[in-house]
């Protein structure tokens, strides 16, 4: 219930470009994710998609860290842990 409100709070707060951004990157990892099967190797156009990114969006560093879904659902797990 608490991280419905805060996304759309969050989604109110951002601008329409800057969720469209997001959205992208969140996309191109799990596109390089797919395509390995061990450490994600990043292509030319990879690179090339961060560096347009980079341009367009100020918080792309964030979305920068690429990790398998079960590392996400372990550490949402180790955070409902300590709370």
């Amino acid at each position: 219930m608490t991280f419905g409100i805060w996304a759309v709070l969050r989604a109110l707060m951002l601008s329409r470009t800057q969720l469209a951004a997001e959205n992208a990157a969140l996309r191109q990892q799990l596109a390089v994710l797919r395509r390995s099967n061990r450490r994600p190797r990043l292509h030319r156009r990879d690179r090339i998609f961060w560096v347009w990114l980079s341009k367009l969006w100020g918080g792309w560093r964030d979305a920068l860290l690429i990790v398998q879904p079960q590392t996400v659902v372990k550490w949402h797990r180790q955070g409902f842990k300590l709370y």
